[in-house]
């Protein structure tokens, strides 16, 4: 395969599906690159004490796909090395144990893809809009990420 043959993409997806790891780490990979980074986002069964039951996730579709994008393109100003970047963030219900967010990304060394995820999940949480329900055993609660810019503005 030629370097011209394996230009850099972006992988952005939202699906009310269970996501791959598989699918979204096999995305990234390229012939150029020794480092693949992956982070996966799960739910967990409790949260300060409380037992969940699952998660729920809702979306301003056409916003957060523009917005992640924004994420990748502000990753290639920080890493140019980079090559792919894959994000599959999951809508609707989640159960215990299954991804809510998939990052990854490719790069020909492993510490600009391990710095580009972090900044991919970090920015996410602050700047994309997608909320959070956290269904319990007898009720329910909206979470705020702690990142979110628009959320702590007012406080």
């Amino acid at each position: 395969m030629e370097e011209s043959e394996d230009v850099p993409n972006d992988f952005v997806k939202l699906k009310c599906e269970k996501l791959s790891v598989d699918e979204v780490s096999e995305l990234v990979v390229s012939p150029y690159c020794g480092a693949v980074s992956v982070f996966i986002g799960t739910t967990r069964n409790n949260f300060e004490g409380k037992k969940v039951i699952h998660l729920e996730y809702e979306a301003y579709t056409s916003m957060a796909e523009t917005e992640i994008k924004k994420i990748c393109r502000n990753v290639r100003q920080k890493w140019p090395s980079v090559k792919h970047i894959a994000v599959h963030h999951r809508l609707g219900v989640v159960p215990i144990t299954e991804a809510s967010v998939i990052i990854a990304v490719s790069s020909p060394h492993r510490a600009e893809s391990l710095e580009a995820v972090m900044y991919c999940i970090n920015t996410l949480k602050a700047s994309v809009p997608i909320w959070k329900k956290e269904i319990y055993v007898d009720e329910y609660s909206w979470k705020e990420n702690k990142e979110c810019f628009w959320a702590n503005s007012e406080k």
